[in-house]
């Protein structure tokens, strides 16, 4: 009889259980919460996917994910995200038999300069049986000691690894399990619980709405913490940096790993602060890019701006910066100054003849000796109409200025100076303020604006070896993956933009950056495209992996450059009537002033002695020309006029004694 009873009862409490997992399991549904709402409100990027193991199985074996995982950067996160995997394989039949499981990781920057991961995994019902949440310890080897502690109720698991010395913060919140190498992000998630930010940010909504869930991915970009991110890579965020902070909310992305190409659909919003320019560009429709025609294949980054028409865009400029009085009156105010003093029409003179497409290019120019290669290029609706105002401009410039410059021709394209401080800052923004008193010239439909004339001229020496981005195969290729009518397209050539930060930054930079080579030049080509669509910017991303051995067959970088060049000057070798070459002896390179009002230029030995010096007249070589060996002794002498060999020319040896001379 107790036997039956016992039986009986154990029945009861078998049939008890079984019909709690029901209830559980397809019943009680009501306490699952959504995994954004964990993540702490200070995120910069969001990772999602729904299918993690599988996503993530895919992932590791690519090609991308082989090469970056030798990054420390990457094989952080790699590591990071294998030590939660194998707390799930410890028993993942009982997982996969509840469904996949919602993984989000998100980027967050805690102090200067330092950032770490957060990660959100959702065990759905599994959660229910707190298999995890009792029987942590049992899943780590003995590698790991497990303590626990209580935070506002919650109870957090630490692991702490004994080899790497890092301890893992593991807690649960209803059907989530949160987790990260930093306790503080696993704390304010705790503190999000019952306050979430993130996830209930109407802007966020609408964008993680648009996005949806059909591919293996999804990303997300807060751009309120962008500027203190970049800041973890580079000393200051740049201009551009502070204004997508500053004017955007988020963007959010769906995107597939594809043969070595990543690419990323998705919208953007912006908020009340955007910048007047941006506001402007999403009110003034868009067009074709084709300043690609004059952008030299050695470009950096080619920013472009597209629009129905400049002069619709500039009205919606002026209609929005007159939303703020002050700043509005500050701007007409600069604009008079300038047309007063110059007796112009900016609208007339300027506005008129630009169509609709500007662009900023960074260049890696062989030509200049500037650090930083700029240019604006503006495409003009009739190139003889432009160069009809920007001439009367010049001759207003003339009347007022103590600068007098003379237009320079290179090959067969007139250079000239427009002494305006701040006109483009003034005129379309802060955006384009480096170009300050600039240079400019017209290529085509084009008209192109520089700081220093040698940017300028490696434009014209590119444009007439047809060596622009329109020629390059690989960047018509790349093109294709984009619609050519649109408002914003940024191309990004990486191992042209690997050349020209090397070549402007102090030495720890360059050696920092040597290091990681691989990992910056492995994406050679990079693009981001915005379209403006019913008070948001449609955007994509497109970016192209490919093995940083076959990119270096490819490009000439400046860390390999420079030492050989070093060892070539560093021979003093004296020319004598037996080495004597007499003819070539007086073929002197095409020199580059950076000052084309300057009336000398002198360019330098690695020791720092005069190596030739020239004089000026108008950015032409018009005077004497005298050349140095190493030890300071006079090597060449001679005279130009006009850019030409004049007269008696000579070469001399160590002792100063003449060895030959040619008349020209």
């Amino acid at each position: 009889m107790k036997k039956r009873n016992i039986l009986t009862l154990l029945g009861l409490l078998f049939t008890s259980y079984v019909l709690y997992l029901i209830y559980a399991f397809y019943i009680d549904d009501n306490d699952n919460i959504k995994s954004i709402y964990l993540v702490p409100n200070d995120a910069v990027y969001i990772i999602e996917s729904q299918k993690p193991i599988d996503n993530w199985n895919t992932i590791s074996k690519s090609d991308i994910w082989k090469h970056l995982n030798t990054n420390t950067y990457f094989n952080n996160l790699s590591e990071s995200l294998n030590k939660l995997d194998t707390i799930f394989k410890q028993d993942e039949s009982t997982f996969k038999r509840f469904g996949d499981r919602e993984i989000l990781i998100s980027a967050h920057v805690y102090a200067p300069r330092k950032y770490d991961f957060f990660y959100v995994i959702d065990l759905q019902k599994i959660a229910k049986l707190n298999v995890l949440k009792n029987h942590l310890n049992t899943f780590v080897n003995d590698n790991f000691k497990v303590s626990k502690r209580k935070y506002h109720e919650h109870q957090i698991t630490e692991i702490y690894d004994v080899e790497t010395r890092k301890t893992l913060y593991i807690s649960f919140i209803q059907n989530q399990m949160i987790a990260s190498y930093l306790h503080t992000l696993v704390e304010a998630s705790i503190d999000q619980y019952l306050e979430p930010e993130i996830g209930r940010n109407l802007n966020f909504m609408e964008v993680n709405r648009d996005v949806g869930y059909n591919d293996m991915f999804r990303l997300y970009f807060q751009y309120d913490y962008l500027d203190d991110f970049i800041k973890i890579f580079s000393n200051d965020s740049g201009y551009l940096g502070k204004t997508l902070s500053n004017s955007l909310e988020f963007s959010g992305f769906s995107f597939d790993l594809d043969d070595n190409t990543i690419i990323a659909n998705g919208i953007t919003n912006s908020n009340d602060k955007a910048s007047a320019y941006l506001k402007a560009l999403k009110k003034s429709g868009k067009s074709t890019r084709s300043i690609s025609k004059v952008a030299p294949k050695q470009t950096a980054l080619y920013l472009s701006f597209s629009f129905s028409s400049f002069h619709e865009f500039y009205n919606n400029f002026e209609s929005i910066q007159k939303e703020n009085p002050e700043q509005f009156k500050s701007y007409i105010e600069g604009i008079e100054k300038v047309e007063n003093f110059l007796k112009i029409d900016l609208k007339e003179n300027f506005i008129s003849w630009i169509d609709d497409e500007i662009a900023l290019l960074q260049l890696h120019s062989n030509v200049s000796q500037s650090k930083k290669d700029v240019a604006i290029v503006l495409k003009t609706n009739d190139s003889k109409n432009a160069k009809h105002h920007l001439d009367f401009i010049l001759e207003q410039i003339r009347k007022r200025s103590p600068v007098k410059f003379k237009e320079v021709n290179y090959k067969g394209y007139p250079i000239n100076f427009m002494s305006i401080k701040g006109f483009f800052k003034l005129l379309i923004g802060n955006l384009f303020k480096e170009i300050d008193k600039p240079y400019f010239t017209i290529i085509e439909d084009y008209v192109v604006f520089s700081n220093h004339p040698n940017t300028l001229k490696s434009i014209i020496n590119s444009y007439t070896d047809k060596e622009t981005l329109d020629t390059f195969e690989a960047y018509n290729d790349f093109n294709d993956s984009f619609d050519s009518r649109c408002s914003v397209f940024a191309y990004i050539n990486s191992p042209n933009l690997y050349n020209s930060v090397y070549n402007s930054v102090d030495i720890l930079t360059k050696k920092q950056l040597k290091t990681n080579k691989d990992y910056f030049i492995c994406f050679p080509q990079i693009g981001v495209q915005l379209t403006p669509k019913k008070g948001f910017f449609e955007s994509k991303i497109v970016i192209d992996y490919e093995d940083p051995d076959v990119v270096k067959t490819k490009y000439t970088f400046a860390d390999t450059n420079s030492s050989s060049k070093t060892k070539s000057t560093s021979k003093l070798i004296e020319i004598t009537e037996e080495n004597l070459n007499k003819e070539t002896i007086f073929n002197i390179p095409e020199i580059y002033p950076t000052d084309l009002t300057a009336k000398e230029f002198i360019k330098k030995h690695t020791n720092r002695k005069v190596k030739f010096s020239v004089e000026l007249k108008d950015g032409l070589k018009h005077g004497n020309y005298k050349e140095y060996y190493r030890n300071g002794k006079l090597k060449i002498s001679g005279k130009y006029s006009k850019d030409e060999q004049k007269g008696t020319w000579r070469v001399y040896n160590f002792d100063e004694d003449l060895v030959f001379k040619k008349r020209f």
